[in-house]
C-alpha cells in the first residue's frame, strides 16, 4: 500500500506490508539506497508486524528540499511520520545512516521509540573505518549502479544526483558527534547489531553498547556492513527475537548484575 505523507513540506513517500503492531524500517543513506535496502527482509517481518517503510529526503521516491542534508532533520522527519503515519509509539529498526537518524528519534522522543534495533551504524564518526568516508565531500564518487538505481526511482531526475551526493557527504564529514554521556540519557530497549567485517568497528559497537542503559550486542558472524541482505534470515531470526520477546533471565550476567543497577 504506497502512499505519500507530507511531513514538514518534504512529500515523503512510503509503503505498508503486513498486520499486526508497527515496525518502522528505518533505511540506509546514499544515492540510490532506499527502502529498498530491506527487501529481503519484509516479507519474514511483515508475516509478524505491520511494517512502515518510508524513503527518507533526497533518497527514492521521495524528493529532495532546500537546504543540507542532516541527522537532526531526518529525524525530525522520521518523528513526524510515527506521529502522522503510525499514529503510535512504535518498534523501529534502522540501518547505517538510518540507525543514527533512529537514534536521534529515540533521543529526541522517547516515547515514540519502544524498543531499536541499531544495526550497522555509529554514534560517532570515528566509529566508521576510513575506506567507508568519502575523501572528497565536494565532489563525491558514485558508482554506476548507485547512479543507475537513483535515477530508477527519483523524482528529481538523474541530474540531481550529485546535489545528493555532495550534502550526504558533507554530512558525513562532521557528523554524528554523540558521546558516551549522550547514550547513556537513552532510556530505550536497544540492540546494537553489526556484521564481524562491518564498516563499523567491533570496538565502537562494544563502547556503544556498554553505554546504552537497555542495550543487547549482536555480531553476525560472516557479514560486512550489507549484513541484513548477506544473511536475512539469520539477521530477521535475530532481529524478531529482539522485538518479540522480553529479556530473558540470564545465569551468570556481568554487565546486567542486579547489585549493579
Amino acid at each position: 500500500m504506497a502512499a505519500y505523507a507530507d511531513l514538514r513540506g518534504v512529500r515523503t513517500w512510503y509503503d505498508v506490508h503486513g498486520d499486526g503492531e508497527p515496525l518502522l524500517l528505518v533505511h540506509p543513506g546514499g544515492v540510490g539506497v532506499d527502502s529498498r535496502a530491506f527487501g529481503p527482509n519484509i516479507p519474514q517481518l511483515s508475516e509478524v508486524f505491520r511494517v512502515y517503510t518510508p524513503d527518507r529526503r533526497g533518497h527514492g521516491r521521495t524528493p529532495d528540499v532546500d537546504g543540507p542534508i542532516t541527522y537532526e532533520s531526518m529525524a525530525a522527519d522520521t518523528i513526524e511520520f510515527i506521529e502522522t503515519v503510525i499514529r503510535t509509539p512504535t518498534r523501529v529498526l534502522g540501518m547505517s545512516d538510518g540507525a543514527i537518524t533512529a537514534l536521534y528519534v529515540a533521543m529526541a522522543r522517547p516515547d515514540l521509540v519502544t524498543r531499536l534495533a541499531f544495526v550497522a551504524g555509529v554514534f560517532h564518526r570515528a566509529g566508521w573505518h576510513p575506506d567507508a568516508l568519502e575523501r572528497n565531500p565536494d565532489d563525491p564518487e558514485i558508482p554506476p549502479f548507485l547512479k543507475a538505481s537513483y535515477e530508477k526511482v527519483s523524482p528529481d531526475g538523474g541530474a540531481h544526483a550529485s546535489v545528493v551526493a555532495r550534502k550526504l557527504a558533507r554530512m558525513h564529514a562532521t557528523a554524528p558527534t554523540l558521546d558516551i554521556a549522550d547514550l547513556a540519557n537513552v532510556p530505550t530497549r536497544t540492540l546494537v547489531m553489526i556484521g564481524d567485517d562491518d564498516e563499523v568497528s567491533p570496538e565502537h559497537a562494544a563502547t556503544m553498547y556498554r553505554a546504552l542503559p537497555q542495550a543487547e550486542l549482536a555480531i553476525v558472524p560472516g557479514t560486512s556492513h550489507r549484513l541484513l541482505v548477506e544473511k536475512p534470515s539469520l539477521c530477521n531470526a535475530i532481529v524478531l527475537d529482539f522485538f518479540r520477546n522480553d529479556a530473558v533471565e540470564t545465569y551468570a550476567p556481568i554487565r546486567r548484575r542486579a547489585d549493579d543497577r
